[in-house]
């Protein structure tokens, strides 16, 4: 299983669990909590959901999904920007432990910027994990500028959670480099894209092709390519799942890299962060 390595040491594995979308319709929760717990089963034991995720039921899921398993599991959270200081982040940190059915988050990011100023959002994440209530905080859909702005508290920010695929890989020119030379992985969200119009994409399906694989199982592998980055892809059915976990023992060669290079040219200047 490859891994990748938090500021503090902590190895996570490098392929986890997205959560995106679950929850939202009650009859599908049992087999949405099936799937992580066979994805558990496959190594992948770090699971990303969120409380704006079906307004908290994508956190019931994954609650179902550990429970009797909670040592096993890497839980990341996000809070609603929002809600991201004060009273009102304790609040829903609060929120997000009784849904998850544990004491503890292992990381909470900050979903996106919003008007609570990023110095307030820190202090409020300290203060939670002083009391035991997450282990390590984090952001996501910040940009190298909203990094800096942190100052010295960027040392305990154990990662940025971004928006990384083929089609979207404006971050490699400058957040990237800036976050590995940090120690501070990239978690990288929907990295088969949104839609099936990158797992239509013909290049990307002759790769696959040539090494009996999905395209998306590809694309998984594309992300996971070089150190500093968590992949999340979301699954839902068994079958899904396998695929997702299959991708880790997928070793693109450098003909692939290049033929991929040349369909989804790698960013020459600085670009807008890219967010869904």
């Amino acid at each position: 299983m490859a891994s990748a390595r938090l500021p503090d040491g902590t190895e996570v594995p490098a392929l986890g669990q997205g959560t995106w979308r679950m929850g939202e319709r009650g009859a599908d929760r049992r087999a949405e909590a099936a799937a992580l717990r066979l994805g558990m089963d496959l190594g992948m034991t770090l699971i990303d959901t969120a409380e704006m995720y079906a307004e908290g039921g994508a956190e019931e899921v994954v609650a179902e999904a550990i429970a009797g398993r909670r040592d096993e599991a890497f839980l990341v959270s996000k809070v609603y920007p929002q809600n991201a200081g004060g009273r009102r982040l304790e609040a829903a940190c609060e929120c997000s432990l009784k849904r998850l059915r544990t004491d503890t988050i292992d990381l909470y990011l900050l979903h996106w910027r919003g008007g609570i100023p990023l110095a307030d959002t820190v202090q409020g994440f300290e203060r939670m994990r002083g009391a035991g209530k997450i282990r390590r905080w984090g952001v996501s859909n910040l940009d190298v500028d909203d990094l800096e702005e942190l100052g010295a508290a960027l040392a305990d920010c154990a990662a940025d959670q971004v928006l990384y695929s083929l089609e979207n890989r404006g971050i490699e020119h400058d957040l990237l480099p800036f976050c590995r030379q940090r120690g501070m992985p990239v978690m990288a969200y929907s990295p088969v894209g949104q839609g099936g119009a990158l797992l239509r994409q013909p290049t990307l399906r002759a790769v696959a092709t040539r090494h009996g694989a999905t395209p998306a199982q590809v694309a998984i592998a594309w992300t996971l390519r070089a150190p500093g980055v968590v992949s999340i892809p979301k699954a839902s059915d068994p079958e899904h799942v396998r695929l997702n976990a299959a991708a880790r023992d997928l070793t693109l060669t450098e003909a692939d890299l290049a033929e991929l290079d040349a369909a989804f040219p790698p960013p020459k200047r600085k670009q807008r962060l890219a967010m869904l």
